[in-house]
């Protein structure tokens, strides 16, 4: 079954389909048609937004959150239908897909709720006779530009906070995932959310992304994908003083030190590495690992490895999805070759591209300068490097361009403590996988990661989409 989809601009759904999606399971299967829109469509959208706004931020915010939460219900309702969708044309594993669709509706749900305390302060004042509060005001029109590995849950969790706030949203959803951010925007405008409130237009990041990132209509814009895009973006906006939120790139590393179980050790990595194809900005890879434990932890993990069943999302017996795309499993193998040449084994895994897989890989003999160290493959990838002990392994988990997660197994309290107070990231996991966070809790990292400023998810997401004003009121 193929999906026609539409840009939704004014609360009405327009726009000529013309790009084509296929099931990277099943490269014969047409799973959409989306618009490739040009700037005339981004227009129409800033427009709409910019109408809408004034109306939905004077809407009370216990009624801003109401609609979230209709929308969660009827998301919830949808479930089903829309993680084989999302699998159809993302690739992961049915049970992955439910579990992000779950996530979208977890979102909604949360800030649904944070209807009923947002607002402000009220702070004391020195002035006898006086009142100070501070107000959260909406930053106006918000633009986000999401990725196609989180396709429904990470649109979620930037488009419910811009929106409880009483911004207006234009997303710019992925080229290879459109079907999931339109079920999103469906819940919401079913749910009753107004036209113009929340816009999408489908179409390139280099035509429709770079229109709203020049637009002094758009007061932030919350992106996430690359690291090289990411910081275009960022000078686009600075450069006109608008917000900008950037989360980007990763290579998260592992130390697994001699005291910690190599199985345990190595299933906690497996996890983290190999979990939703490798394809998550906070997969595992490299792994440090101190001499006691190394032989043990590669081939406790090459065994993990093994265990994984690459296939169709949609098959019970599949535990790892395909590739997204044809380039992706192409810069896979690419970077497992260019390994190689620089002197690493591989003791698991390999590419069967005739079915667009990549079966988890581990690599060994690798040095720390290695591209597959240095650089992020986004593939299911490990490289496993001996270190002397905790002290080399902490430096060498620091000596990274990027500072998005890192985690370590170990059994000391001291270890662990003292890797998260010196570990330079912006999320620490202890003995669990470097993936997955909890949506009530902030995320985002340092260095080339991230903007580091404003967190996505938790209470304070909601700092980017509002600006603080003070307000002082005298009463005698």
């Amino acid at each position: 079954m193929t999906t026609t989809v539409h840009n939704l601009i004014d609360g009405q759904w327009v726009g000529d389909p013309q790009a084509e999606r296929r099931n990277p399971a099943r490269p014969d299967e047409l799973v959409s048609v989306a618009p490739s829109s040009g700037t005339d469509a981004v227009d129409a959208a800033l427009v709409a937004a910019g109408q809408a706004q004034r109306a939905w931020a004077a809407t009370p915010a216990p009624a801003r959150g109401a609609v979230l939460l209709d929308a969660a219900d009827l998301l919830r309702s949808r479930q089903a239908d829309v993680a084989r969708d999302l699998v159809r044309e993302e690739g992961k594993t049915l049970a992955e897909g439910m579990g992000e669709v779950r996530r979208a509706i977890d979102v909604l749900r949360y800030f649904g709720s944070q209807g009923w305390r947002h607002g402000g302060d009220v702070l004391p004042s020195a002035v006898p006779g006086t009142t100070v509060f501070t107000r959260a005001e909406p930053i106006g029109v918000a633009a986000l530009i999401t990725p196609w590995n989180f396709p429904i849950a990470i649109p979620a969790w930037k488009m419910a906070p811009a929106l409880i706030s009483g911004n207006a949203v234009v997303l710019k959803p992925a080229e290879l995932t459109p079907v999931s951010a339109t079920h999103l925007a469906a819940a919401l405008t079913d749910a009753g959310l107004p036209g113009g409130v929340l816009n999408v237009v489908h179409g390139k990041g280099s035509v429709v992304g770079d229109a709203l990132a020049r637009d002094p209509r758009v007061g932030a814009l919350s992106f996430t994908g690359s690291t090289a895009v990411g910081l275009g973006l960022h000078e686009l906006l600075h450069a006109r003083r608008a917000r900008v939120q950037l989360e980007m790139g990763g290579k998260n590393a592992y130390l697994v030190l001699d005291d910690a179980d190599p199985v345990a050790a190595a299933r906690v990595v497996a996890a983290g590495a190999f979990g939703l194809t490798g394809q998550a900005c906070t997969a595992t890879s490299p792994v440090y690992c101190t001499p006691g434990i190394h032989d043990a932890f590669v081939a406790a993990l090459a065994k993990e490895a093994e265990g994984f069943v690459p296939g169709d999302g949609l098959d019970p017996a599949t535990t790892m999805g395909p590739v997204v795309s044809e380039a992706q499993l192409a810069t896979d193998v690419a970077a497992v070759e260019r390994a190689r040449q620089q002197g690493a084994t591989v003791v698991a895994g390999g590419a069967e591209p005739e079915r667009q897989l990549f079966a988890p890989t581990v690599l060994t003999g690798v040095a720390h300068d290695a591209d597959v160290v240095r650089k992020e493959v986004f593939g299911p990838v490990v490289a496993v490097i001996e270190v002397a002990d905790y002290d080399e392994g902490l430096a060498r988990v620091n000596d990274s361009d990027y500072g998005l997660t890192a985690g370590i197994c170990t059994g000391s309290l001291a270890a662990a403590h003292h890797f998260a107070e010196h570990a330079a990231v912006g999320v620490v996991k202890v003995n669990r996988p470097t993936s997955g966070l909890d949506l009530n809790v902030p995320f985002g990292g340092v260095k080339d990661s991230s903007s580091n400023t404003f967190r996505e998810q938790g209470p304070t997401a909601t700092e980017f989409y509002t600006w603080s004003k003070t307000v002082y009121l005298g009463f005698e």
